[in-house]
């Protein structure tokens, strides 16, 4: 525990992250929106503070998934110094709240903006555990999108595709073509992310629910999931060779430059496109997986507080809060950001056409009980488990299993990390 305690403290050194970076009047915010989209859209947050005289002292740790933010938390924890806010996601809220007594209680922003009543309760599950808000959600994602470069689908009569065989058969026409049909980067995150979709397209929101959120023994190794491995095979075949290690963003970049055709990525990919002055319906299409329509698999972007020790740096830390959940910034931040609000009172005047898309299936699906935590998000299931599947997917996608073998190792590896 004395060396993991001086590993962290040299890792904060080394990072700049040590105590004094910020006066009391600032917020301190730890997160990894390091991408064009992302950092256009903290910037909303950053000049929504600086108006009402809040400074912004920015750490940015790069890292699609966050892990590396992560990493670079719990060296300022293990310091004393946690920062004012910090971005997570799912069950990384979870971990901390057993944590101890380091949390902030954001309760009176809540009651001032009305949160119980307009973020939905699947999203509150992270937000306020026990009973007390301790994080302020900004968004909502879903993860289960395709974005399409619509002159490469024109040019070869391509229609978006309905079904998961016209899918694979857009993909294979692509291909034929001498193009990058599937853009995609091989990281762990990244290929749990387009599993979340073929588990859903092979045995639908039941069976996700069963498999990727109860985790029942039955489902892990069942022919469902030996046809969701098959699906990520069908897949494997059509992204280029130098997928290994590659950023989504680039492979995004890929879409937006016409070097691929599709991507399958949550809706933070949107912020990419806009930022390149590409136009929804226009110059890209956004549609759901095919085989997945009717469900949304999410994650939602919240910023957890952690307690300050002085009363200007706490009032500077609540007026982040109650600004971040006004539906003003809620529609301003998630129109750059690609995502949805976190509010349901928020209007759609203003969004793109994929983003009245998103937030008319986030409601339909929170009505219908088919809003589902993302497993490729930490929003299914703990770090530990969400992890222990990541290693057989990946495996799988780069043909160390079959997809037997993959079902198998996937009941065997959770099992092993509960």
């Amino acid at each position: 525990m004395r060396l993991k305690l001086k590993l962290a403290t040299t890792a904060a050194m080394a990072l700049g992250l040590t105590a004094g970076a910020a006066s009391a009047a600032d917020v301190e915010v730890l997160h990894w929106w390091t991408a064009g989209g992302e950092a256009a859209a903290l910037n909303v947050l950053k000049e929504d503070l600086e108006s009402k005289g809040i400074g912004w002292a920015d750490m940015p740790v790069a890292g699609g998934g966050g892990e590396a933010a992560m990493t670079a938390l719990r060296a300022r924890v293990t310091s004393g110094n946690p920062p004012t806010a910090v971005q997570m996601l799912g069950f990384d809220i979870l971990d901390w709240v057993d944590q101890g007594d380091i949390l902030a209680d954001l309760n009176e922003a809540a009651e001032a903006e009305n949160w119980d009543e307009v973020i939905p309760a699947a999203i509150q599950k992270f937000s306020k555990p026990d009973g007390s808000w301790i994080a302020a959600p900004v968004n909502v994602h879903s993860t289960n999108w395709v974005w399409a470069n619509k002159a490469i689908l024109d040019e070869l009569g391509i229609a978006q595709p309905t079904s998961w065989d016209e899918f694979i058969a857009a993909l294979q026409a692509v291909k034929d073509s001498g193009k990058v049909a599937l853009a995609h980067g091989g990281q762990p995150w990244q290929e749990a992310t387009i599993f979340d979709s073929a588990v859903l397209a092979s045995g639908g929101p039941e069976f996700y629910q069963a498999s990727m959120i109860d985790l029942d023994p039955e489902a892990l190794n069942s022919p469902e999931m030996v046809e969701a491995f098959n699906k990520m095979g069908q897949l494997r075949e059509f992204v280029d060779d130098n997928f290994s290690g590659r950023d989504w963003n680039l492979a995004s970049a890929m879409v937006i430059n016409d070097e691929a055709a599709f991507q399958i990525m949550g809706d933070w990919a949107k912020g990419e496109f806009l930022g390149a002055g590409k136009v929804p319906g226009e110059d890209f299409l956004c549609f759901r997986v095919p085989g997945t329509e009717g469900v949304v698999t999410f994650n939602s972007d919240q910023f957890v507080m952690f307690k300050q020790g002085d009363e200007e740096a706490r009032a500077a830390q609540l007026e982040m809060a109650k600004s971040i959940e006004a539906p003003t910034f809620q529609a301003a931040f998630n129109q750059v950001k690609g995502s949805v609000p976190a509010r349901t009172d928020v209007s759609d005047e203003g969004f793109d056409a994929c983003g009245q898309q998103g937030m008319k299936d986030l409601a339909a699906a929170s009505e219908a009980g088919t809003l589902l935590g993302s497993m490729g998000h930490g929003h299914a299931n703990p770090a530990a488990v969400k992890n222990a599947m990541y290693d057989v997917i990946t495996a799988h996608f780069n043909g160390e299993y079959s997809s037997e073998e993959a079902a198998e190792e996937m009941l065997n590896a959770v099992e092993g990390a509960m």
